[in-house]
């Protein structure tokens, strides 16, 4: 569903038409001094304030927002290119207006919430943009997450990676410092995309073929749904297993792993 405005303003990462707003960040507490800048025809926003605070939510969703964006006007966002964000905007062919303190003449918003069939089939689209001809199957890729992000510390993660690859095949990928091309090249092919729970196992759930699974190291008091939603959208499998220990550094037990993907 596609929303029309006339006259809206964007300050400080809100959005202003009429008597209604929409925060799509936090606010910096800063506003522009003098003239904000004037957009003329209709911009569409394809931005949410989620795929602002995580990465993983931006790949997910907001990427699948950008192609309703295209069609309907001019897609505009306000967040900066920052991380991995410019090489898929490359690779997926997003033309991306990049607006601050602005009026527009007509705003489009969206309500993409639903993981409906056609969300899905501009998931596929996704995927068929970033990967290109299907690549060879592999076992599976362990990607790391390390102390990036918000603070979820597997303090066993470098014996659990290595443990997959020696037992089970896997390749071991640092994604935080790793190329898109390969970050593709271990993902996209893999029939298990496994690690911490968190935002950068979205590059291989985004890339990995409509057979795979995905296999969460869940936290022991963070109970989040969000990468099976993602898994349950594409028809694609889910497993996690529990580690313990604190809310930021906990321990996965080794022998657990190894039966759950005996079961699967």
């Amino acid at each position: 569903m596609g929303y029309a405005f006339r006259d809206a303003s964007l300050l400080d990462g809100v959005l202003y038409a009429g008597t209604a707003t929409r925060h799509l960040r936090p606010r910096a507490g800063r506003r522009p001094v003098g003239m904000v800048g004037h957009a003329t025809g209709r911009a569409a926003f394809y931005e949410s304030w989620t795929g602002n605070r995580w990465f993983g939510n931006w790949l997910s969703d907001d990427c699948l927002t950008y192609r309703l964006a295209e069609s309907a006007g001019v897609p505009t966002t306000t967040s900066p290119a920052k991380g991995h964000q410019p090489d898929y905007e490359r690779r997926l062919g997003m033309a991306v207006t990049r607006a601050q303190a602005t009026v527009f003449d007509e705003l489009i918003l969206f309500d993409d919430l639903p993981n409906n069939d056609n969300k899905r089939e501009r998931a596929t689209d996704l995927r068929r943009r970033l990967v290109g001809p299907e690549p060879c199957s592999h076992r599976g890729v362990f990607l790391l997450r390390g102390m990036t992000g918000a603070r979820r510390v597997l303090d066993n993660e470098r014996q659990v990676a290595e443990h997959l690859a020696t037992r089970h095949g896997f390749r071991v990928l640092d994604p935080s410092g790793a190329s898109l091309e390969e970050i593709l090249d271990s993902c996209a092919g893999a029939e298990v995309v496994a690690g911490v729970e968190g935002s950068h196992l979205v590059h291989g759930l985004v890339m990995m073929p409509a057979k795979a699974r995905v296999l969460v190291i869940q936290p022991p008091a963070r109970a989040v749904v969000a990468l099976k939603l993602l898994t349950d959208r594409q028809g694609q499998d889910y497993s996690m297993v529990v580690a313990t220990g604190g809310d930021d550094v906990f321990h996965a037990d080794i022998d657990e792993i190894d039966r759950t993907l005996d079961l699967v």
